[in-house]
């Protein structure tokens, strides 16, 4: 898949906080793995910045996906981000190895 369409799909997403679509413009591609994309963006109306990861494949979308739109995923909100929640993204990605197959394909045991 193209940076460039990438970018596009994102001016369907808006800002979390002023609710404003981000701008193609405004959208940064870090780097990207296979489906995993790793974007940077930016508001134009707020100047909020943002990092992105999204997994984006080519072809159907999912029936879940398809659920959720219809049910109202507009209204989901997310929390906002705390500065605990970046201490602990921080401590994890130091022991993380990048192996995302195996970091979702594992169940956790108690």
């Amino acid at each position: 898949m193209e940076e460039r369409l990438i970018k596009r799909l994102m001016t369907s997403i808006k800002c979390e906080s002023c609710g404003r679509n981000y701008e193609p413009g405004n959208v940064d591609v870090i780097g990207h793995r296979e489906d995993m994309w790793f974007l940077r963006v930016l508001c134009s109306k707020c100047h909020t910045q943002c990092l992105v990861a999204a997994v984006v494949r080519e072809g159907k979308v999912p029936a879940e996906v398809n659920e959720l739109i219809g049910s109202g995923a507009a209204d989901f909100r997310y929390k906002k981000i705390e500065v605990d929640d970046v201490l602990d993204m921080h401590n994890f990605l130091m022991d993380f190895d990048g192996d995302f197959s195996k970091l979702f394909g594992q169940e956790k045991r108690r």
